[in-house]
This record gives structure tokens, C-alpha cells and sequence, in this order.
């Protein structure tokens, strides 16, 4: 009996991951550019919420974190409960290792967990090496953080010292 019970155990799990496991084409776009830039969106969610990001900086340039991570998830494309919180430097969901290097950062993400939406604005200390920071973010985001989900797509963009960072997927309707 225990030896079936193993079994039975077994193959669940083995068939829980497989349905888990389906692989989306993942995109990650990453840049760095002077604030005066214009930032277009190609039309997917992670990029029309970078314009946000963006807009909301350029008009308020002394914004703190907060204040952009409301912006971002409290827009009109959000079509989910979303909330905003402080974050320290350490582990932070959505990546595989401790993310430090940042003077303050904010989450923002969906108040139901197994939507594909993970985001950050981290603000750096000025002179910092934005550069390696985006890198640091790049190398160590884990698009599957969440059970049986994947993000479709991974913007990073600095603006000055302020580092736009999400997961998410293209589209948020269907």
C-alpha cells in the first residue's frame, strides 16, 4: 500500500510540473538613456507602463519611488487590484539572487498572485554605476518566480537615477 501511495504521489507531482511547465517566448529589453529621451511604446503592457514611468518622471522630476510605482500601478492598462510597498535591499521577489545597490526601492504587483506581474523602481545613489546595476537586474530576473506562471516580458530602463525594472506579460486582456 505505501509503495502505491508513493507512486500515486509520485506521478501527481511529476504531472503538476509538467503542466507547469509550458515556455513562453520571453523578451527582456534594457536601456539606459538620458531623461530628456523620449520613450515610445511598442505597444505590449511592459512597455506602455515604462511610458508611464517615464511621462511621470519627466513631470515630476523630484518624484520619489512611491510615487512612481503608484503612477505605474494605478493606470488605466492595470486591469487588476495592484498595490505598491518599500522594499530593502536583499531578496527581492521575482529574482534569483539578493539585489543590492539601490538607495530605495518600491514593489509594485497585483494583490492576486497568479498574475505574471512582478515591477520595481529602485532609486540609486548619484554617480552610481547604473549600468552594472541594470545588469545585476538583467542576469539574476527569474521570468517563473511565481508557480505555474511566466512573464512574457522584462523591461529594465534608467532614467537619471531612477530604474524602471518589470515582469509581465504582453497584454493583460483575454
Amino acid at each position: 500500500m505505501k509503495k502505491f501511495l508513493v507512486a500515486l504521489l509520485t506521478t501527481v507531482l511529476v504531472a503538476s510540473m509538467v503542466a507547469c511547465g509550458g515556455k513562453n517566448d520571453v523578451t527582456t529589453e534594457t536601456t539606459n538613456a538620458p531623461a530628456e529621451e523620449e520613450i515610445v511604446s511598442d505597444g505590449t503592457l511592459g512597455q506602455d507602463l515604462l511610458v508611464v514611468f517615464a511621462e511621470h518622471l519627466k513631470a515630476n522630476p523630484e518624484a520619489t519611488t512611491q510615487e512612481l510605482a503608484d503612477a505605474v500601478i494605478t493606470n488605466e492598462k492595470i486591469l487588476f487590484s495592484g498595490g505598491s510597498m518599500p522594499v530593502e535591499p536583499g531578496f527581492l521577489m521575482g529574482f534569483s539572487a539578493d539585489i543590492t545597490g539601490f538607495e530605495e526601492a518600491v514593489s509594485f504587483m497585483p494583490m492576486i498572485g497568479t498574475i505574471p506581474f512582478m515591477g520595481y523602481v529602485f532609486s540609486l545613489a548619484e554617480g552610481a554605476d547604473v549600468d552594472a546595476f541594470i545588469a545585476t537586474l538583467e542576469t539574476n530576473a527569474d521570468p517563473r518566480w511565481n508557480i505555474c506562471t511566466e512573464a512574457e516580458q522584462t523591461v529594465i530602463k534608467a532614467v537619471g537615477n531612477k530604474v524602471f525594472f518589470l515582469m509581465c506579460p504582453k497584454s493583460l486582456e483575454g
